[in-house]
This record gives structure tokens, C-alpha cells and sequence, in this order.
């Protein structure tokens, strides 16, 4: 997965870089890709498929038409000024004005002037501005680092910082995991008195990520400066190993409380004299996930509404909802229409946000939409379960989630014996599409319009629903 897909940008993105951990690292490996064409031609299907997602400094002349523009608030090592496609040392605002009708394609890094041999000035803010309004005037991304860290791992912003300007849609917060266990010191963490008072721990005490995460999520922490309308994610970077990243996808959950998503990772460094190939690492991709159960039906074949019918002791809709609440879904809608009052009641105390759909009758896209319609605005995916599949496990659910946070694929499904199950996962780009449907389709139009990414699973037990007085005799013998 490349990290412009994992943060979900495009040409139209506005971007500040923050923290410390791996924000130049970052800042062009997004450069780079950014560049890449969609959609991809062969060759570069072949390069996205590889383990180097970024081409390489060698081809990098006449690879693309497109133009991504970089810059920062704070000092950039000369040696770094290499992995642009072009650089531009600016002054003044003339400086820029010179440039704007003949800017080549690539990427193109604008910074300060030189202030010794090892550094750059970073960029005033009226300058930066009119960056912006060149980005705007060319439709090309552009991508600011915002603030300074030293090159530790870890920091805590001082008063004068970050530099965010207004405009800025996404604001991406970078934390490097491998201080974690390691003492709360300058060796480690820029500005650690800071970091200390607003991460509850003491100085020189081992960073913890419990810590960490209060850092991130302290309004003078992660989230200082941050425009009230961008777009907030965690980039948990230096995750290289299985312990690692087994403590960000804890931390995960704490995070998404403050951010729209957390990005796990381990970037290469950009110390170009470590011989380290350009590529990407992706690890995984966590993100707000919604359950939303179709419990609208008639039931007709079944003669009476089969979301309430008694099975170990529960109606049906309850048990489907107690997986989804055991699987860990951020939030759980429960679309009601016939018997909507019976239905309700069914799931009565339990933490799910019930719909009604008063066009149930319209069929089954009707309640897609309904429920599609009332889930949080960051939800990152929705999990579709149906009422009358009680006997789906949380493992199962648990492992779409999985292996969408690994992927981030439009689709993802249950496969058992060679037949497509339910729930599906449906990612947010197919939610417009999704909501133009019509009729008793649901989703499964959408298998012949976006890939799927199949989880296998070996219990045909999943493949079970219930439709008859039958299906439900079979279902209390087992």
C-alpha cells in the first residue's frame, strides 16, 4: 500500500507534516508519489506491486506530467535538498514570481535560503502563502513540514510552533516508535521538560505508549495549531518490528478518539549516503469502522418477523449485534422497517444507534442507504451483516477488519468453498456509488465494479441464513 493511499490524498490535497519520527521521510516519499499517474500504465502497475514504491532517483527525468510542490516552516539538511526533482532557494517574493510560467513537472521543493553549509532557512509565512496560491493556480498538491525535531524521534512543540497556515487541509502528526522504552530524555525527545508535563511522565522515566498517547492528544501535544477544519491523522512511524507494531494497533484506539485515522509504518530513512533504496512500508491503516445491520425485511417466506425470532435464548438481530459489539466496531446501526417497534426492542440496552427506514418496502438498497446515511463522517468503512445470519462469528468480522486496515481495498469479503459470504466490507470510496443503488440489489452490484480482496474462511456455517420455517428448524437442531 502506498502512504498517499494509506492517508487517502489526492491533487487537491493541502498538507502539513508534524512532529518528528520521519516527517522528511515522508514528506517525499508523498512527493513521489503523488506524481504517479492514475490510472497506471503496465510498468507502473509492475512498480506499485513491488517492495520500492517510489522511482528511483535514476528514471526520475520525463517521469511524469504532473507537478507536486514541497516547502517547510523549519531547516532542511542540504544533503536532502537531493530527493527533489528540482530546487528553488527563495528570497523574496520575486523570487517565485520568476518561476510561476515555466515551472517544469516533478517535484519541486521550495526553501529558504542556505545558512551553512549543512542547512536551509525554512519559509516566512507570506511566502508559503503564496505557494498556496500557485498550487491553486497550477492544481497541484502541496506539501509543507511544519515544524523542526532535531531528527529525534519524538517531540512536544514549543510555543512559536507549528507554523500550520489556514488553509491546510490535512494535517499529518509523526511519532517515531522506537523511542518507546527508552528514557525520557534529550537524546530521545526534542524538548522533553515539554513533553514531559503533557505525556504525565517524568524525566529520564521510560516512554510508554500510554504517554505517548496522551502527548498526541493533548490540545498543546499532537493536536496544537491544527485548523479547526483539516482533516487530523497519526503517522506512528519506526514500527519495524512485530512487538512494535502489536503496541500501535493498541494505541490505535485511543488515537482515533482525536484523529480520523492511524497510520502505522516504517519509512527509509532520507539519509541518502546509507545507500537505502527509495520505498514505502506500509503496515496498516486504522480507521473508524461501522457496523450496519439490515434488519428491515418482511420476512414473507418465514410468516412473521424473523429479526426477533428466539435462538438460544436472544432474538436473532440481538445476537448479530453482540458479534459486531464483540468484533470492536467503532459504531453499530441497527436499520429497522417492518416491525420496526419488535425489532428495537430486540436490541434494547445495547450500545447500537437503531434507523428506521420508512422505505424498506423499496428493498434492500433502501435500508444500504438509510443505514449508509447516519454513520460518523470519518467512518472509514462500513461492515454490512445481515439480521438473519446469527450464527456469523466476531473472529470473522474482526478479520475483514484486518485485512482492510492491511489493504485498504474497496472490498472485502468472506470466501468459503469458493462462494462469496456475508458481511462485506465496503470501503468509504465506494459509499457514493453505494447510495445510488436502487431496488433489492444491496451491494452486490459493486463486485463487478471495484476488486475484491477475499478473506478466506473454512466454516460453511456463515453461508446460512434464514429465509423459512425450515431454515430456522435446522438452525435450533444445530
Amino acid at each position: 500500500m502506498r502512504l498517499t493511499q494509506a492517508l487517502r490524498l489526492d491533487n487537491s490535497t493541502r498538507l502539513a507534516l508534524v512532529g518528528a519520527g520521519g516527517k522528511t521521510a515522508a514528506l517525499f516519499t508523498l512527493g513521489r508519489e503523488l506524481l504517479i499517474p492514475r490510472p497506471v500504465t503496465q510498468a507502473q502497475a509492475t512498480l506499485l506491486r513491488s517492495p520500492v514504491n517510489v522511482i528511483p532517483l535514476a528514471s526520475r527525468e520525463a517521469s511524469t506530467d504532473r507537478t507536486v510542490l514541497l516547502t517547510a516552516t523549519t531547516h532542511l539538511a542540504t544533503q536532502q535538498l537531493e530527493l527533489a526533482d528540482r530546487h528553488y532557494f527563495l528570497h523574496r517574493e520575486a523570487d517565485l514570481e520568476e518561476l510561476t510560467d515555466e515551472l517544469p513537472a516533478g517535484m519541486l521543493l521550495f526553501t529558504g535560503p542556505p545558512e551553512n553549509d549543512a542547512r536551509t532557512a525554512g519559509l516566512p509565512e507570506k511566502l508559503i502563502d503564496r505557494l498556496h496560491s500557485l498550487a491553486n493556480r497550477i492544481q497541484a498538491p502541496l506539501l509543507v513540514e511544519a515544524d523542526g525535531s532535531r531528527q529525534l524521534p519524538l517531540k512536544a512543540p514549543a510555543e512559536h510552533e507549528p507554523v500550520i497556515p489556514d488553509w491546510v487541509n490535512t494535517v499529518v502528526v509523526v511519532a517515531g516508535l522506537s523511542a518507546l522504552g527508552k528514557p525520557l530524555n534529550n537524546q530521545w525527545v526534542h524538548r522533553p521538560e515539554i513533553f514531559s508535563r503533557l505525556a504525565g511522565l517524568d524525566l529520564e522515566a521510560s516512554v510508554t505508549p500510554d504517554g505517548l498517547g496522551r502527548m498526541l492528544c493533548h490540545p498543546q501535544g499532537g493536536l496544537k495549531s491544527i485548523p479547526p477544519n483539516a482533516r487530523r491523522i497519526v503517522l506512528l512511524n519506526q514500527a519495524g518490528t512485530a512487538e512494535l507494531q502489536a503496541v500501535a494497533q493498541r494505541q490505535a484506539r485511543q488515537l482515533l478518539t482525536q484523529y480520523a485515522s492511524v497510520v502505522v509504518a516504517d519509512l527509509p530513512s532520507t539519509d541518502l549516503r546509507a545507500g537505502e533504496e527509495n520505498r514505502t512500508s506500509v503496515i496498516a491503516v486504522h480507521e473508524r469502522r461501522a457496523g450496519v445491520i439490515l434488519a428491515a425485511g418482511g420476512a414473507r417466506r418465514m410468516g412473521q418477523p424473523k429479526q426477533t425470532l428466539i435462538w438460544r435464548g436472544q432474538p436473532l438481530v440481538r445476537h448479530v449485534a453482540q458479534t459486531a459489539l464483540e468484533a470492536g466496531l467503532d459504531s453499530i446501526i441497527v436499520v429497522t422497517g417492518s416491525a420496526a417497534d419488535q425489532v428495537e426492542a430486540a436490541v434494547g440496552g445495547l450500545p447500537v444507534q437503531v434507523v428506521n427506514n420508512p422505505e424498506w418496502q423499496a428493498g434492500q438498497s433502501s435500508s444500504v442507504k438509510c443505514g449508509l446515511g447516519v454513520l460518523p463522517a470519518e467512518t472509514g468503512a462500513a461492515i454490512f451483516l445481515l439480521a438473519d445470519q446469527p450464527q456469523t462469528p466476531a473472529g470473522l468480522v474482526a478479520s475483514l477488519v484486518e485485512a482492510h486496515a492491511a489493504t485498504l481495498s474497496p472490498l472485502v469479503a468472506p470466501l468459503v468453498q469458493g462462494q462469496r459470504a456475508n458481511p462485506v466490507l465496503f470501503d468509504r470510496v465506494t459509499f457514493t456509488e453505494l447510495l445510488s443503488l436502487s431496488g433489492d440489489q444491496g451491494g452486490r452490484a459493486m463486485f463487478a465494479r471495484y476488486p475484491v480482496h477475499w478473506v478466506p474462511w473454512h466454516d460453511p456455517g456463515v453461508l446460512e441464513d434464514i429465509d423459512t420455517p425450515e431454515d430456522f428448524q435446522r438452525l435450533l437442531d444445530t
